[in-house]
């Protein structure tokens, strides 16, 4: 039986590098591994208690939940926005954490990556993503990180699919998260 992960983007942009990076892991999960990519995070309405009550909660926070519930793990793919995660990744995190213990992200191993325009490569994002995936009842994997800095010139003519390097340590990722699910399910 495959272990499914489901990867969030952080990124709405169609072009973007970390959307490019998700489909690169898309690409290049083993076959053990079934790893899809949430569409729709967009459409999914800004986390407020008074629409999550049963009958209220909207059809795309819905979809999402879904999404995660069904899912053994989840790998979250960030760009830095003004040293933190995006908005719409966050928003996420909360629709995901809630009820309260007993939300879709409740015990479920996450991984976090990420592409960025800095020389950092998004680690800030990432930290705060993890912290955030933390409190919301998942178990981030701390040791499982890639930070790819520079995207803007790294990925200019180069998919990061086609980057040796990054596809390296993408897999190990995936790997690593696919084995943390194995061993909670």
């Amino acid at each position: 039986m495959a272990v499914r992960i489901l990867t969030l983007v952080g990124s709405l942009r169609s072009g973007s590098h970390n959307r490019r990076l998700a489909e690169a892991a898309v690409q290049i999960a083993p076959e053990h591994v079934e790893l899809g990519v949430f569409d729709g995070l967009g459409t999914v309405p800004f986390y407020n208690e008074d629409i999550d009550n049963e009958g209220t909660v909207p059809e795309a926070a819905v979809k999402l939940r879904e999404a995660a519930a069904e899912a053994d793990a989840l790998l979250l793919v960030s760009p830095e926005y003004n040293g933190t995660i995006p908005a719409v990744l966050k928003n996420a995190i909360d629709w995901l954490s809630r009820p309260y213990g007993a939300g879709a992200l409740s015990g479920k191993p996450v991984a976090v990556v990420g592409t960025a325009f800095g020389q950092y490569g998004g680690v800030w994002a990432q930290d705060e993503a993890r912290k955030a995936v933390r409190i919301a009842g998942g178990v981030p994997a701390e040791d499982l990180t890639l930070s790819i800095p520079e995207s803007v010139v790294r990925f200019a003519e180069l998919h990061p699919v086609d980057d040796a390097e990054v596809t390296e340590k993408l897999t190990g990722v995936i790997e690593g998260l696919a084995a943390r699910a194995t061993a909670t399910v």
